[in-house]
This record gives structure tokens, C-alpha cells and sequence, in this order.
């Protein structure tokens, strides 16, 4: 029988219930082949004729079927159904139906109660299938298809959103088999790990079910969707192939290989060929299959950009979803929207008006209508429809798409700006409702509409800074609202190069210039025609004065697209080059020219496209960077001249503001402050550039008359006259520019009243608290803020805290919580938390010394953070830079960490690692020279040095380590002339200076020293006074055996903290020496007389020996303290005490085990002193 087929049924009722009508057919007649004459089959042939549309075909099979067992019940629901969608309504057949219909049920077995319950669930009515599963289940409640089918309801019945009823029924089917058998329970389980989100648990089981059924496609597809979820693309990509090799129209794969294409890659050409593909496999296996194509119509379009080739297919498949009489509502309102996506405001509204036709409450197509008018300027019937539809949808909630065109109707009205943005951000806030539970799929890319969400930045930028701000100023609220629109749409979809462009633009208007650039290359290496990419590089080239790359994009930009020369802009980025470059006269012809643009002035005669191309914005900008250039010429009269036409100009706008705001500059610049101040004072807080004019007045205030009050004063003023969380931020900054923390934290602390959520406040409490140094305040400041619900950066901030503090204890415990969660690796915000925690708790562990433990949070750490620098090359392409940078300085920490543990060939590794993710990382370069050098690998060192200093030819570290090699390797005239070198940029560097001396030593120059020293002196006055001077004096005057004055010498020395430890050491080993003459004598007056030694002592090797001991208890201690062990065992050998030479002796094989390097200094000791005893 075919019921015991578990593979065949499920993949019935998997398409079935996915809407893939075609499918399903050829399912069942696959299954009829095998089961011949299967009654079953044979009820779901007929559904599948009914789903179809074929309905006389499908009445007459079940006809056939009415009177059969099992699904005689299924078989008259469905003539009924069958009756009711056909135009020709017989009605007393349906009272005969109706009536054998009430007879059946009356004494239906368990089966047909479960197959009447089957078709109605298929045909999506959910409440009477209920009724009729039920009444099987209370036959028998064991049966697996119907507890199956019942998983399934609830599902589907939107009351178990999360899946634990349903999990239930399935789970207990799969018990029932003893974990195999019924596949469609299994199916039913990945439905419910979607539903909670458990995504790997989920492909575990769509695994489970693929093998051994490798051509099951269902599986397949799930696993494809799953790996999405997911956002492991390469794998889903993987999984389409493997689908696309069993079934060549597949239209699962086909889906994914587009949406791959498309926002991943951003390749419409490819996305082009997948979804010509998609459509012919959809017209030749699910012609009738009317959702599948309404919603791959709508999936597409909305993630495209409105890329035209990429439309026009889009377009067809949402026509062939309203074909062959197929009257949909909702489906030729999704017409209206192609034509309107495709810039046909007729033919939109056309089609929204054939919809309301279909369906009079459709509000949806009310809402194309309003929007169709306010781009045809129509502003009036808009108003009338938008006040109507309002008191509609007053009970029911407003939606996004009504708030939005709210906000467009009030700014062609030229409403108040804070009008507008409210409403903005009101269509934003219930636009991200509506996909806020949702994971990665189609609906979420359905849901988040990328183009609507790029329509409502523009829109915000309109009213946001056109020009960048300064390093460490709060973020203006408009452009932090960009940000949080544009975050999920160039995660998702970094391929979408209109989202990632706006990001960019956005990153660049906060001043975060290296992250910008990061963002367009993304865009420009996919597509180098992308002209306003590089008009934006320009601009952010302009800003960091590299004038010939701006001009260089400015010619790639116009290379791709004429046009670009009719906009102002390009001859407005132009004239900043030739400005900055101070070519002034060019740049005012420049400008002119820009001025004679068509649309410059409002006389000009342009149709609507041409106007909006040119912004009113734009147009100021050029009035006032011709006003500025004629005022740098000195041509104060011009200067006058363009701003009072711009005033014309522009009388009424919101820009109106901005140029008298300009003018303050043209008043300071003839050092009239006052008058400044009071056009400033003039600016009405209703007025759009309010907050800038406050701003301006306090920089006037602070910067020309140095008055930190007035400062104050006029952010407080700002706070109190636009109370809101940004102001209160520019306040607390202000404060705190001023050294008021004090006063910061307490207006930070209100702010955060105002927006408990906003996490940027709260770090700006805790950081202003450890700045003041109240760390108790901190710490239970940054516990209360984790009990609040801000988990994740908040316990890193309270660790870090505690790891300054010492409270390593305490540290470790919140780093542990933290990893110990459940971590969603699909979540990249995530993922950064727990490699920050690991490379901290790495840092806390080197601290106490667990160097396993330190070791293995290092390599995690370094792990996951590999993982993230490979997604966010495409997921966020503006943190490149700062994650190589992070996962750099891990693999350098690493290297530090193996080095300290004598591990040299790992700590190579690492550093070289290092390097494959920053070639240019100068520290690293610098670290693996030193590991080299310490390792004895002269020639690496050397080659290392050499290519650093190309990179950084006045890097002093790595040409004294050059030096150094050339010494090591004898070559005294090489180390020599770059020790000369470094002295000549430095003559202070007194490192250098005793390498010098003892390169000449070798060198036999030790005459030439004195000439050196006193060429020092000369240069630099306080030379004398330097313990860095005095320890070169010494080591000169020890090497030519002038012991006395080189012990007076490194006395000066071993008082200064940097020169202490090598001073007493060199005098440690001139009392040592037992060939010096002299001993110490009165040079250490001041060390014995501390102690009360006896200065009469006439034993001078006793002295000696006295004085060495009291000099090495001086040393400071160090992290590497080998040095002084050997010097403590060298005064033991000098007491020719044999218990203490045995002990020396010792003490020197457990060094020489430990650090091999010091063998040939130990043996020369050793050889020496063996000859004493």
C-alpha cells in the first residue's frame, strides 16, 4: 500500500502543502506506477487536477472516488469545494452533496476523517481540518498521519509560533518508530527547530534524512533553507548544485542561486541567467502554480535595486501570476508595484485601481494610489486619499508604507522638519516590527524591503549634515537613524550596492572617513561603473587632502558616465581640490561655471526628473563655496554679492538657515565677532540648523573668547530650548572637553532616562566614571547595566575594568558567563563578543601566569576571529580594516605569549601569520625581526629590517636593529656607519651611543670616542646632566681600563630608572674583576656609608665582593631576570667559598637548561672561575 510508503507520502504531502501544485501531480503519478490502482493516489491525482485549476478534470475523478472507502469524506468535500470555485453552480447537486456529506460524517472511520482533514488542510482551511482530525484522533490516537497532520494545524494555525505543540506530536510519532520511519514527522521537526531558531539542530535531522535518500528532494531544499537561515551561503550555494544535479528545474535551487547572486554578489548579469532559468522551469513544471511566481515576483524585485534587467523578469513573473483569469487581489496589486519600482507611475496606477476593482478594502492598493499621486505631484488628491485612509486605519493601526507618505506629503508641503522625522522615524519603527522575529529566509527579505528602507534614507538625509563631522562629536540623531536602517540591509545584502553606497555616504557624514572608503572600494571592486561611488571617494579623498586621488576618482567617475559633468557636484568637488591645492582663481571659474548649470536657479525651466536630480542642498553648497573662494581672493565685495543672491534664492527654504550661518564665517573673517554672535543669537530654535548655530556660537566662545562658561552655556541652553537625548550627549561632551566629568556624568545619567535602551549613553557613563576615577561607582554601575539586559558589552566593559583593578578573580568569573551562552555563530555581533572575551580572558590568564590556560583562549580566540574576518568581507565591508587589525595584534600576542615560553619556531609562525593579514603591520614586522635576531638567525633579521625600513625608511628600532646584525656579524663599519646615522637624526639616543662604543671597540676606534662624546656635549647643553650621557662616559672609560672614573661615571648613572639596572651591572663587574687596581675605595662612599660599612677595612677583594652584593640588591626587577641570576652566582664563584662555588655551579646548569643562548657566556665564566678554586 502506498500509506506505508513513508518517502512517497511525504514528498506528496511536502509539495502539496508548499504550493507546488506540478509536483505534487507528478509525486502521485510517480507513486500510481508503483501502486497501481492505490485509492489513496488516486484522491490526491484528483487534488492535485483541483489545485491546479483543472476542476471539471478533478470533479470528475472524484466522482469516481465519492463512494470509495478512506476517502469517500475527502472526495465530497472536495466536489463541494470544486462547485463553489466553478462559474457554473449546480444547485441541487451541492444540497446532494451537502446532504451525503452530513451522512458520511456521521459514520466515518478514523482514515476518512484524516484524508477529508488532509484536503481541507491543503486548501488551507485550517479551523474545519481541526474539526475533522480531531474527531480521528478520538478513534485513534495513535495513528502517526494523523498526529503528523496535527503537528502540521498547529503550525500553521499561528498559535504555536515557537513550534512546542507541534514539537510534541512529532516527536512522539518518531518514538513510536523508534526514531525512524514516518518522514514527514521528520519534516515536521525542522519546522519546529526553525521556528526556535535551533538552526543546526535542524540540519542535523535534514542530514539524518538525506542519507541513504540522497535524491530527496525535499530534504535537500530544507537544507538549502536552513543553511540560509544560517547565512552560510557557500554551503547553501553548495546544497542548490547537489539539488540542481537531481532535478534541473528545481525551483528551491534556482531561488537560492539568484538570491546568492543578488545579495551576496550584487552580479545582476548572473542573477539575470538564474532567473530566466527560474521561469522557464516554473512555466514548464507549475504553470499554475500562481504563488510560487507572485512570490519569487515579489521577493526579487524588492532586493534588486530596481536594476532594470533584473525588473523586467520580475515583471513577467508577477503578470504570469494574474494570468488565465486568475483574479487575485493581492496579486495584481503586486503588478501595480513592479510598474511603480520600474518608474511607470501610469501604468501603477492603472493597476492599483484594477485591484480596488477585485477587492474594495484592499488597503494596501489605496496606499499605491497616494503614492502614484505624490510622484505625479498631485498633492492635493493625496492629501484628500491620506486623510481618508487615516481615520480608516485609525483602529486598526497605521502602517509603515502610510507614515512614510505621510512624511512625503508634509515635505513637499514643506511641513516643519520635526514633523517630518517624526513620521519618518514612526514608518521606520513599525516597519522593522514587522520582521523583527523573523531568521534569514524569503519572507525576511520580503518583509525587510531593502528599496523601501533606501527610500526613507534618502528621505532622512535630506534633513540630516551634508558635511562631515569632527572626530569624537556625538552622532547626529539622523545620521545614527541611517545607520540602524542601513545595518540590516548591508548585512543581508552586501551585494546590494545602492545600501552599501548610502552606508558609506552615511560613514563618511560622521566623519569615519577610513571606514567609508572600506565600504565604496567594496562596492567599486564589484563594479567599477558605479560613477557616484567615485564621486563620494573623491570627496573623502578632498577630506584627507590627497588631492591627486580625488582628482583620479573624479575622472573614473565622469570616465563612466558624461553626465556627471551637468551635475553641480562634480564641479563643486572640483573647486575643493583646486582650492585645497591653492589654485583659488581656477576654482572661482570652476564654480562660475557650475552656477550656469540648468537647475542651478529657480527661473530655470526643467521638467520634475531633472529638478530632483539637482537637490536644494547641492545648489547651496555651490553659492557658498563661490562666496568662500571670492572671499580667499580677498574679493570681499564679490563674496557679499553671492551670498546676498543666495538669500534670494533661497528665501523660505530650510536651507535659508545654513547661509546665514555661513555668513558668521565671512564675519570672523574680518574679525567681527560680535556681529557673528548676534546673527547666530537671530537663529529661532524652529528653524532646521538650529543646534549647528548654538554649536558655532560655542566654538566662537571657546576658541575666540576663550570663555568655558559661555561654552557651556550654550549647549546647556541648547539642551533645555530642544530637549532630547542628542543634545544632551553634546552637553555631556562639552563638560567633559572642558575636564568637567562631574557634570558630564550627571547629564549623561538624565539622557539615559530619557532613552534607557541607548547603549552609547550608558558606555559613556561608565567610561566617564573610570575617568574620574570613582571605579567602585563604575563597577556597580556596569553590574546594574547588566542586570538591565545589556549583557554582552557591558560585561566586557565591567571585565576590563576588573582586570585594571587586579580583581582577576572577579574578571574571569563574567568573561566565563559570557562564553558559557549559547552562542549563535549566524550572528557576527556575536561572534565578536565572544573572540573579544576570549583574547581578554587570554590577556587575564598570561597576567596570573597560567600559560596553558592563556594559550589555549589565545587560539580560540584567534579562531573565531579568522571566522568573522571572513564573513565580514562581505556581510561589513566598512570593519575590514579593524578586524585585521584585531585579528593582527591576536596573532602577534600569541607570538609574544610562545616566545616567553621559549618557543621561538611558534612564535615565528604566529608573527608570519600576523603578516598574511597585514603586510604592512610595522609592529609585527619589528617583533619577528627581534625573534630572529634573539634565535641567532642573523640573515632573517637582517632581510626582516630591510624590509620594514622600505616600508618605513625612518623607523629608528628596526636601523638599530639592522645595526646590531652588522655587528653580530663582525661587520663593524656597516653597524658603525648606521649607528652614526641614527645619531645624526638623534644625537640624544644613548642606546645607540653605547653601541657605537662597543662597534668601535671592536673595530679598534676607541680613540675616536672621546671626539664623539664631546661632540654630544656640544650639541646638547644638559648632556652632562643625562644618566644616559654618563653611562656612555662610563662604558668608554671601562673598555680602555679607566676603571676609576667609569665607576664614577655609572654611579651618576644606576640613579636614573631607564639606565639603573645596565649601570650596576657594568659596576658589578668591575668590582668582580680581580685584575682592576682599583677596587671601589671612595667611589662608593655613598653605598657603604648607607649601610654603616666599616670603611677601614684594608681587604680590598672583600670590598669588592660587599659592595657587589649591596649593588645587585639594587636592581630593579625585570620580567626576564637571568641577568641578575648569573651576576648573584658570579659573586659566589668570587667568594672561592666552595660551597658557594658548587652552589654557583648549580644555579648556572639550571640556567644554561633553560636559556641555551647564555651556554658560551656560562662556560667562559665557569672556565675561568674553576681555575680560581
Amino acid at each position: 500500500m502506498a500509506e506505508e510508503d513513508s518517502v512517497l507520502m511525504a514528498k506528496i504531502f511536502y509539495y502539496g502543502h508548499h504550493k507546488y501544485f506540478g509536483r505534487f501531480e507528478v509525486a502521485v503519478t510517480d507513486g500510481l506506477t508503483k501502486y497501481n490502482n492505490d485509492p489513496i493516489l488516486k484522491f490526491y491525482k484528483a487534488l492535485a487536477l483541483l489545485l491546479q485549476g483543472r476542476v471539471p478534470e478533478s470533479m470528475h475523478a472524484f466522482q469516481q472516488l465519492k463512494d470509495k472507502v478512506d476517502v469517500n469524506l475527502g472526495s465530497i468535500l472536495a466536489l463541494i469545494y470544486g462547485y463553489k470555485k466553478s462559474k457554473n453552480n449546480n444547485r441541487e447537486e451541492l444540497q446532494d452533496l451537502d446532504r451525503k456529506l452530513k451522512e458520511e460524517r456521521k459514520q466515518a472511520g478514523e482514515r476518512s476523517l484524516l484524508y477529508a482533514g488532509t484536503l481541507l488542510f491543503l486548501i488551507e482551511k485550517y479551523d474545519k481540518a481541526k474539526e475533522y482530525l480531531d474527531r480521528a484522533l478520538k478513534l485513534n490516537e495513535l495513528n502517526k498521519q494523523s498526529l503528523a497532520l496535527k503537528g502540521w494545524l498547529e503550525l500553521e494555525s499561528g498559535k504555536d509560533p515557537h513550534g512546542k505543540k507541534a514539537f510534541k506530536y512529532f516527536d512522539e510519532i518518531i518514538r513510536m518508530s523508534d526514531g525512524a520511519g514516518e518522514v514527514n514527522a521528520f519534516l515536521g521537526l525542522i519546522r519546529c527547530f526553525m521556528a526556535r531558531c535551533s538552526f543546526n539542530k535542524a540540519l542535523e535531522i535534514a542530514n539524518q534524512l538525506i542519507v541513504g535518500r540522497s535524491d530527496f528532494l525535499p530534504a535537500l531544499e530544507e537544507k538549502m533553507k536552513i543553511q540560509l537561515a544560517l547565512k552560510d551561503w557557500d554551503q547553501s550555494v553548495e546544497t542548490a548544485y547537489l539539488a540542481l544535479d537531481i532535478d534541473q528545474f528545481n525551483i528551491e535551487a534556482l531561488t537560492i542561486l539568484t538570491l546568492y547572486h543578488l545579495c551576496c554578489l550584487g552580479d545582476y548579469n548572473e542573477s539575470s541567467g538564474y532567473l530566466e532559468r527560474l521561469l522557464d522551469s516554473l512555466n514548464k513544471t507549475e504553470q499554475s502554480s500562481y504563488s510560487i511566481y507572485h512570490k519569487r515576483a515579489s521577493l526579487f524585485c524588492r532586493i534588486c535595486g530596481r536594476n532594470e534587467l533584473i525588473l523586467q523578469h520580475t515583471h513577467t513573473l508577477a503578470q504570469c501570476s494574474v494570468e488565465e483569469g486568475n483574479c487575485n487581489a493581492e496579486y495584481m496589486r503586486e503588478v501595480a508595484y513592479q510598474f511603480l519600482l520600474s518608474g511607470k507611475v501610469k501604468e501603477a496606477m492603472e493597476n492599483y485601481k484594477e485591484t480596488i476593482k477585485l477587492d474594495e478594502t484592499h488597503l494596501p492598493a489605496v496606499t499605491g494610489i497616494i503614492e502614484c499621486q505624490l510622484l505625479m505631484d498631485k498633492i492635493e488628491d493625496a492629501s484628500h486619499q491620506l486623510e481618508f485612509l487615516n481615520e480608516i486605519q485609525m483602529s486598526i493601526g497605521h502602517t509603515a508604507e502610510l507614515y512614510y507618505l505621510s512624511a512625503v506629503l508634509g515635505k513637499k508641503k514643506q511641513n516643519k522638519e520635526d514633523n517630518t522625522i517624526v513620521l519618518l522615524n514612526e514608518a521606520v519603527n513599525k516597519h522593522f516590527s514587522t520582521f523583527k522575529t523573523l531568521y534569514l529566509s524569503y519572507e525576511y527579505f520580503i518583509k525587510l524591503n531593502p528599496d523601501f528602507l533606501i527610500q526613507i534614507t534618502n528621505d532622512y538625509l535630506d534633513y540630516g549634515p551634508q558635511q562631515p563631522s569632527q572626530y569624537g562629536q556625538p552622532l547626529d540623531p539622523i545620521l545614527k537613524k541611517c545607520l540602524q536602517i542601513l545595518d540590516p540591509v548591508t548585512k543581508m545584502l552586501p551585494g546590494l550596492f545602492k545600501g552599501v553606497y548610502l552606508l558609506a555616504k552615511v560613514k563618511y557624514l560622521c566623519g569615519d572617513f577610513e571606514a567609508a572608503q572600506a565600504t565604496l572600494q567594496h562596492c567599486l571592486d564589484q563594479d567599477q561603473s558605479l560613477s557616484s561611488a567615485h564621486i563620494l571617494m573623491a570627496q573623502i579623498h578632498l577630506h584627507l587632502n590627497n588631492f591627486k586621488l580625488a582628482s583620479q576618482s573624479l575622472e573614473f567617475g565622469l570616465s563612466h558616465n558624461f553626465q556627471v559633468r551637468d551635475h553641480p557636484i562634480y564641479h563643486l568637488i572640483s573647486a575643493r581640490i583646486q582650492k585645497k591645492q591653492g589654485e583659488l582663481a581656477d576654482a572661482s571659474e570652476t564654480l562660475k561655471f557650475a552656477m550656469n548649470l540648468p537647475g542651478m536657479k529657480a527661473s530655470d525651466k526643467m521638467n520634475n526628473k531633472e529638478k530632483n536630480q539637482i537637490s536644494v542642498n547641492d545648489k547651496v553648497s555651490v553659492f557658498l563655496e563661490l562666496a568662500d573662494t571670492h572671499k580667499l581672493l580677498g574679493e570681499q565685495h564679490e563674496a557679499a554679492k553671492v551670498m546676498q543672491d543666495a538669500i534670494n534664492e533661497f528665501q523660505g527654504t530650510p536651507e535659508e538657515v545654513r547661509i546665514t550661518i555661513a555668513n558668521v564665517d565671512l564675519a570672523l573673517a574680518r574679525g567681527d565677532i560680535e556681529m557673528a554672535l548676534g546673527t547666530l543669537r537671530n537663529v529661532g530654535s524652529e528653524q532646521q540648523y538650529f543646534i549647528q548655530a548654538r554649536e558655532k556660537m560655542a566654538d566662537i566662545y571657546l576658541n575666540y573668547r576663550k570663555n568655558k562658561t559661555l561654552y557651556a552655556n550654550c549647549y546647556r541652553e541648547l539642551a533645555e530650548r530642544k530637549p532630547s537625548v542628542h543634545t544632551s550627549l553634546l552637553l555631556g561632551d562639552a563638560y567633559m572637553s572642558i575636564q568637567e566629568p562631574d557634570k558630564a556624568i550627571d547629564i549623561y545619567e538624565e539622557a539615559l532616562k530619557m532613552n534607557p535602551k541607548d547603549t552609547t549613553l550608558a558606555h559613556k557613563i561608565g567610561k566617564a566614571l573610570v575617568k574620574t576615577h570613582q571605579y567602585g561607582k563604575a563597577v556597580t554601575y556596569y553590574e546594574a547595566a547588566i542586570r538591565s539586559g545589556n549583557q554582552s558589552q557591558f560585561c566586557i566593559d565591567l571585565a576590563e575594568l576588573q582586570f585594571r583593578l587586579k580583581q582577576y578573580d572577579k574578571s574571569e568569573k563574567i568573561l566565563k558567563h559570557v562564553l558559557e551562552e549559547d552562542i549563535l555563530y549566524s550572528d557576527l555581533d556575536t561572534m565578536i563578543v565572544h573572540a573579544n572575551c576570549m583574547a581578554l580572558l587570554a590577556r587575564l590568564y598570561q597576567q596570573i601566569h597560567c600559560n596553558e590556560a592563556a594559550m589555549l583562549y589565545f587560539s580560540k580566540a584567534k579562531d573565531l576571529q579568522i571566522k568573522i574576518y571572513q564573513r565580514i568581507q562581505t556581510e561589513q565591508p566598512d570593519a575590514v580594516a579593524s578586524q585585521r587589525q584585531t585579528i593582527t595584534k591576536i596573532c602577534c600576542e600569541l607570538a609574544k605569549h610562545t616566545f616567553v615560553m621559549q618557543e621561538s619556531d611558534r612564535a615565528m609562525s604566529f608573527y608570519n601569520e600576523a603578516l598574511t593579514f597585514n603586510d604592512g603591520d610595522v609592529e609585527a614586522m619589528l617583533e619577528l625581526a627581534k625573534v630572529y635576531l634573539m634565535s641567532g638567525d642573523l640573515d632573517s633579521c637582517q632581510s626582516q629590517c630591510l624590509s620594514l625600513l622600505k616600508k618605513d625608511k625612518d623607523n629608528v628600532a628596526a636601523t638599530m636593529m639592522l645595526s646590531n646584525v652588522y655587528f653580530y656579524k663582525n661587520s663593524f663599519e656597516e653597524a658603525i656607519k648606521h649607528y652614526k646615522q641614527l645619531l645624526e637624526k638623534k644625537p640624544d639616543n644613548y642606546e645607540v651611543l653605547a653601541k657605537l662604543i662597543d662597534a668601535m671597540k671592536c673595530n679598534g676606534q676607541l680613540d675616536e670616542v672621546p671626539k664623539f662624546l664631546e661632540s654630544i656635549k656640544e650639541a646638547l647643553t644638559c648632556a652632562k646632566m643625562e644618566a644616559g650621557y654618563y653611562f656612555c662616559h662610563g662604558l668608554y672609560n671601562r673598555l680602555i681600563s679607566s676603571s676609576t672614573i667609569a665607576l664614577k661615571s655609572f654611579n651618576m648613572a644606576r640613579k636614573d630608572t631607564t639606565w639603573s639596572n645596565s649601570a650596576l651591572y657594568n659596576m658589578v663587574e668591575i668590582c668582580l674583576n680581580p685584575d682592576s687596581e682599583t677596587i671601589g675605595g671612595e667611589v662608593f662612599e655613598s653605598v657603604d656609608n648607607s649601610d654603616g660599612y666599616d670603611q677601614q677595612r684594608t681587604n680590598n677583594e672583600r670590598v669588592a665582593l660587599r659592595t657587589a652584593e649591596k649593588l645587585l640588591k639594587e636592581v630593579k626587577p625585570q620580567e626576564d631576570n637571568t641577568q641578575l641570576q648569573i651576576m648573584k652566582n658570579m659573586v659566589l664563584v668570587s667568594t672561592k667559598n666552595k660551597a658557594n662555588v658548587e652552589k654557583a655551579l648549580m644555579n648556572f646548569m639550571e640556567i644554561v637548561s633553560t636559556y641555551v643562548s647564555y651556554v658560551v657566556t656560562l662556560l667562559g665564566y665557569l672556565l675561568l672561575y674553576s681555575q680560581m678554586r
